[in-house]
């Protein structure tokens, strides 16, 4: 009877629970990856291994002085990398300062010993790569490149080439990995965040469907339902005539909630006039329907079809002491217009009946009409009764023949 396929409900809480986590920034949920952080960049100390085995055992000039420039090098580098990994951390001033503090270590420490000293210039390397984004990093990049180079060539020669050479390409590709890794992160916060908004504009979608289908629905087959029990006892043949169309409309009601629950329910205006005259009759209200101008568009028709099912719902429901209502369509080169107006006197008190009256069903056909660019408005009329007036535009070159 209605769809199965329910794949929507149980993707739902997990796409909530993700989206929530990220939100709060609780980091990435269950089987995801994100970008390498503060941890992944420690490993790489190792390379100053050799620089530490000789201050152990002896062969570094003043060990003192090279082992307090190894604890500071250490110390900035870690708070440099764990840093990175927040954007707003990345870009402070006190980040800044202490990669530059970073950098007039590795140079101390290259021109006082030379030797394994000059690897630490590529770790000076990760450190900038992981902090240093945008367009500006290779101009970046190489600066400090020549800069280990020149550096590096009172101790090492033409050694230098290299130690620049691994200064460059460390920091470059760091810099690469860590923002092709963001960047896989923030694509996977927005694909999270899409799947979110798509749920709940379904939800949203059903919600108004249904309401505007079974409102309808239900005020017709109340409507009609009174008439029979009225006409019953002296004309049974016009009460079993309302009984057969309570039976039809319970069974279009059917067709559309499947429709509406599949999102493949398209209403036509010429429809829901057609429903519009049978529910006023029922009701003891004279339906007038006045139209002119060329045919509408399918989706035009589909809009203006739910405010025609919504206002006359409202007049059968709401319209007290109502005898007429008057359903006029204006079909222009550039504008189409919809209005719904009632002789009755409203259900109590003026504010009273305009709050029942401009409820969910009406809120909701005006974020339609609002999305598809027109606007409705709802109100007492000039000369007493309810006015319901629906606009739409008419996109430039739409196909219309003439009525």
């Amino acid at each position: 009877m209605f769809r199965t396929d329910k794949s929507w409900k149980a993707e739902w809480p997990a796409t909530r629970a993700q989206w929530r986590a990220g939100k709060k920034g609780r980091g990435p949920g269950p089987g995801q990856l994100g970008p390498p952080n503060g941890f992944a960049m420690l490993p790489w100390l190792l390379m100053g291994m050799g620089a530490f085995s000789h201050l152990i055992q002896g062969r570094t000039a003043n060990p003192w002085v090279g082992g307090v420039s190894l604890f500071v090098f250490n110390s900035l580098y870690i708070y440099v990398v764990f840093r990175a990994s927040d954007k707003r951390a990345r870009e402070s001033r006190s980040t800044t300062l202490a990669l530059v503090g970073l950098g007039l270590v590795t140079a101390f420490m290259s021109v006082m010993y030379g030797g394994p000293w000059l690897l630490f210039w590529m770790l000076l390397g990760l450190a900038a790569g992981s902090v240093l984004r945008g367009r500006h990093v290779g101009r970046a990049m190489l600066a400090l490149a020549v800069t280990a180079g020149l550096v590096a060539g009172f101790k090492d020669g033409w050694g230098a080439i290299n130690v620049a050479y691994g200064t460059l390409i460390s920091g470059l590709v760091t810099s690469a990995i860590l923002t092709l890794a963001e960047t896989v992160k923030e694509l996977g916060e927005t694909r999270q965040e899409l799947a979110r908004t798509a749920v709940d504009q379904e939800r949203l979608r059903f919600s108004r469907d249904l309401h505007d289908l079974l409102g309808h629905t239900l005020s017709v087959i109340v409507v009609k339902s009174e008439a029979a029990r009225r006409l019953a006892p002296r004309d049974l043949t016009a009460a079993l005539v309302q009984v057969h169309d309570i039976e039809s409309v319970g069974r279009q009601a059917l067709v559309e909630i499947r429709e509406a629950v599949t999102g493949y329910r398209e209403g036509s205006h010429n429809t829901e006039l057609d429903g519009a005259r049978s529910a006023l009759s029922a009701a003891g209200i004279e339906p007038v329907v006045r139209q002119w101008g060329p045919p509408l568009e399918p989706w035009a028709e589909a809009l203006l079809g739910w405010v025609i099912r919504e206002s006359v719902t409202n007049v059968v429901r709401h319209s007290s002491g109502a005898t007429r209502c008057t359903i006029t369509l204006e079909a222009a080169a550039e504008r189409v217009r919809l209005t719904v107006a009632d002789d009755g006197r409203g259900a109590g008190p003026a504010a009273a009946d305009d709050a029942v009256r401009t409820g969910t069903g009406l809120s909701g056909l005006g974020e339609r009409l609002t999305a598809a660019g027109g606007s409705l408005t709802s109100g007492p009329g000039a000369h007493g009764g309810f006015v319901v007036t629906a606009r739409l535009p008419v996109p430039a070159g739409a196909t219309a023949a003439p009525a």
